[in-house]
């Protein structure tokens, strides 16, 4: 799992400046109104909408923009743009697998702009379900671990139905089954942990370590497809040596 704590990390601390701001707003509003639209607005009885508003909140997103996300969803108000929910599947340096959620309007330009983008980086698409067989779905919370214990907020995690865990540039990385998600979240808030993340995440069973020049151009295309406007989440089964994430960082 070392290689998503990695990168997990790196776009978490990127997301916080000024200028990604306003784009990670926008996907997560798209993520907010299509789970309003699925499962209806009561947050009791839709999941992935009370996941999606949590992330928003994380984000320190604000509560209009949520409110008003929620209520394009409902049906409340209304854009008139339909979204589809797409993965694609793909191959970048090194042969590492790749898998890209998107929500879009227009599903021959989102196509074409993440083709476009990993053949830039020399990579390729791949056949539906050629990658996907790789990863499992987790729930994975990252805690800014500060003054407090990692090991003690850890074991709490396990407690609550963790079941692995991972420390990483001053963060822990705690990974579960997605049902337990909440539950765990909720132990770590009241143990004054500081909750920076909570998402449900694709988790490569297990990964490939790039080389220094490889790492470089993976950390660029996952960069990349990540700024596409139709992306929501990327992910791959690539691990990182440190000389090339101290490069990534420092660019």
């Amino acid at each position: 799992m070392s290689g998503h704590s990695k990168w997990s990390t790196i776009k978490h601390k990127k997301a916080i400046t000024d200028a990604r701001r306003g784009k990670l707003f926008t996907k997560l509003s798209k993520e907010i109104i299509v789970a309003a639209k699925q499962g209806g607005g009561d947050l009791e009885m839709n999941f992935r909408l009370r996941m999606a508003i949590q992330i928003a909140k994380d984000s320190n997103m604000p509560a209009d923009n949520i409110d008003r996300a929620i209520k394009r969803g409902t049906g409340e108000s209304s854009d008139g743009v339909v979204m589809a929910e797409i993965i694609y599947e793909g191959y970048g340096p090194g042969g590492i697998g790749i898998m890209v959620e998107t929500l879009t309007d227009n599903k021959n330009r989102t196509v074409s702009d993440i083709r476009s983008t990993l053949s830039k980086a020399g990579g390729n698409m791949a056949e539906n379900g050629a990658v996907a067989w790789q990863f499992e779905q987790k729930g994975v919370i990252i805690v800014d671990i500060g003054a407090i214990d990692a090991e003690i907020l850890a074991l709490a995690a396990i407690d609550a139905g963790a079941d692995d865990f991972e420390t990483y540039d001053g963060t822990l990385h705690v990974y579960s089954e997605p049902n337990s998600l909440e539950n765990i979240r909720s132990t770590l808030t009241d143990s004054e942990a500081n909750v920076s993340s909570t998402e449900l995440s694709m988790i490569p069973n297990n990964t490939i370590m790039l080389d220094s020049k490889k790492a470089i151009q993976t950390l660029r295309l996952l960069d990349s497809l990540e700024e596409l406007d139709d992306v929501q989440k990327v992910y791959s089964n690539a691990d990182f040596p440190e000389d090339a994430l101290d490069n990534f960082k420092a660019s």
